[in-house]
């Protein structure tokens, strides 16, 4: 039976509102914004097993830990996509609270303020439960970002990227602080996401709606000329 892609489902979350759920065959994707800057939080929760991962408890604490029991108990691990104070504000009180393992970049684990259990970098996976998601190291934006790729396997199914601070729709994330560099970023989300997922996966950022690599694929040289 082909999979037919949940139409309900917007990309588009609000301060204090609800969360947004996306049913894939074997994986519960839920987005919930929270904390004062619009971070994105998302809860992934595999359906066979049940087990949960966390990317990026970013703030509210309590918000968060009410996501993670609507989706039916226990909390396997907290992946965080990089090091920025809005994207970690909640992970020791969430770590604290569930027992969750925690997974960060490399390059960005010693700037966590709570212990990084397993370090990871380009080529690596993370699991949770039956579902494993492919590492990808963005650098740049910091330089132990990372997003996680889940190729759904189901028929008709596709690529789905949780990209943190590193691609947004309308470009990549900031670079204009010291020991950024647009060069950098833009040359690792060419050759590491747009050389490397079609046109169909659909991508979660940091903050914002979502968007495809279709969408933004064509504005690749814009974002070059400009600079950011």
């Amino acid at each position: 039976m082909t999979h037919t892609p949940d139409d309900t489902y917007s990309g588009h979350v609000t301060a204090g509102g609800p969360a947004g759920v996306r049913e894939l065959p074997d994986l519960t994707i839920r987005k919930l914004e929270v904390g004062g800057f619009g971070n994105n939080a998302y809860l992934l929760t595999c359906r066979a097993t049940g087990a949960q991962l966390l990317v990026d408890a970013a703030a509210e604490p309590e918000r968060l830990l009410e996501l993670v029991a609507t989706g039916g108990g226990g909390l396997d691990a907290v992946v965080t996509t990089h090091q920025h104070h809005d994207h970690v504000g909640a992970l020791a009180e969430v770590v604290a609270a569930t027992g969750a393992r925690t997974i960060a970049g490399a390059d960005d684990a010693d700037a966590l303020p709570v212990p990084v259990a397993e370090r990871v970098g380009q080529d690596d996976t993370v699991s949770v439960g039956d579902v494993t998601l492919d590492v990808v190291h963005l650098r740049g934006h910091t330089p132990g970002s990372i997003a996680l790729a889940y190729a759904d396997p189901a028929p008709g199914g596709h690529t789905h990227l949780f990209t943190g601070d590193s691609l947004f729709p309308g470009g990549v994330g900031n670079t204009k602080n010291p020991g950024q560099s647009f060069d950098s970023l833009i040359e690792d989300v060419t050759t590491r996401v747009f050389d490397v997922y079609d046109d169909d996966t659909w991508f979660y950022p940091g903050h914002g709606d979502d968007s495809t690599l279709g969408a933004e694929r064509p504005h690749l040289d814009e974002w070059r000329a400009r600079g950011w």
